[in-house]
């Protein structure tokens, strides 16, 4: 009996020893195989590689076995430019990120883009884009004030007018300003169709006028307000052009 005890004491001593010896050659397999390559495929326009490198190069110092692929994924998805993005461990030693990259349609505000379909986001870089449209509104109203801006858009393209800015203010007013530098007041009701009558007048008042005109304050039920340019020559309303004196 005492000899079967010693025999099974040797047995599991055995067992624990293999198993030591077993995790010792299983660590040194881990260690022997790091991340030696993260390769980045994309049609990058704004993004650098050089940007997604410095995100991933505290999750990258593991071995292959040991990087985690799932917080990986995530630090490149919220980076500002990448619109969404897939990560592969690829044997023995390489990690592949597939990114693409979004595209700025107006500006939000002083620090911010939008996608076309009304996604915030806010680079580093947003400076160089000052020459895209501007849209402004309430916070968590981007969607909805682009759709807005784009109904406005679509009036204006009928006269040939382009749009420089759209704003929406906590009161929801409306106010846009033309890339001729026209400022115009919408309000806060019957926005459009306020700005189509104002519009279907142009064929009466004529170009001349229209270029005059600095401020249309639209925010009146039955006409409009008009805020000259202060260069612009008294205009007589009475008297058609080109009328002779008799």
């Amino acid at each position: 009996m005492q000899a079967v005890k010693t025999l099974l004491v040797f047995a599991l001593l055995a067992l624990a020893v293999w198993g030591l010896r077993q995790q010792v050659v299983s660590d040194k397999v881990t260690e022997s195989l790091p991340v030696r390559y993260v390769r980045t495929e994309g049609v990058f326009q704004y993004l650098s590689k050089e940007e997604i490198k410095t995100a991933l190069m505290p999750l990258v110092t593991a071995s292959i076995f040991d990087a985690d692929m799932q917080k990986i994924h995530e630090t490149v998805t919220k980076l500002a430019w990448v619109k969404n993005a897939s990560v592969e461990r690829v044997w023995p030693d390489t990690i592949d990120i597939r990114v693409h990259e979004r595209k700025a349609y107006v500006r939000w505000g002083q620090n911010g883009l939008l996608t076309e379909y009304g996604e915030l986001f806010t680079p580093s870089n947003v400076d160089q884009f000052q020459s895209l449209l501007l849209v402004d509104g309430p916070k968590q109203q981007e969607a909805k004030t682009l759709e807005i801006m784009k109904g406005v858009n679509i009036a204006l393209e009928d006269q040939a007018l382009e749009l420089a800015e759209f704003k929406v203010n906590d009161r929801e007013a409306w106010e846009i300003k033309l890339k001729t530098g026209l400022e115009i007041l919408l309000g806060r009701t019957g926005q459009l169709k306020k700005l189509q009558r104002f519009l279907d007048t142009f064929p009466v008042i004529g170009q001349e006028k229209i270029a005059a005109m600095q401020v249309v304050d639209l925010r009146y039920p039955n006409g409009y307000a008009v805020s000259w340019k202060p260069e612009s020559e008294p205009i007589d309303w009475g008297k058609p052009k080109n009328q002779e004196t008799k």
